[in-house]
């Protein structure tokens, strides 16, 4: 179901980030989502605690699997069906 792995790249099909590429970060299975770098960025308030400053951080957030097309095995059966030519 779902054929990416963590540190594969991967192009947005659509959304805000639309055609823009980037690596899996993170993959949730359960849910069907992957966290991908510098793609759904988003804004965070942390309140502030002993150990953390506070303030308003961004971050990537999950998109849907069905949102992004895997680059790194396009690229692949490009090469095989170039290199298979007799």
């Amino acid at each position: 179901m779902l054929n990416i792995k963590k540190g594969e790249q991967v192009k947005i099909i659509t959304g805000k980030d639309k055609g823009k590429t980037g690596e899996i970060l993170e993959i949730d299975r359960r849910l069907k989502r992957v966290k991908i770098k510098a793609i759904n960025m988003i804004k965070k308030h942390l309140k502030p605690t002993k150990e953390n400053k506070g303030g308003i951080i961004t971050k990537e957030n999950f998109i849907h699997f069905s949102n992004v097309k895997n680059i790194d095995k396009q690229i692949n059966k490009e090469k095989v069906k170039k290199g298979s030519k007799k």
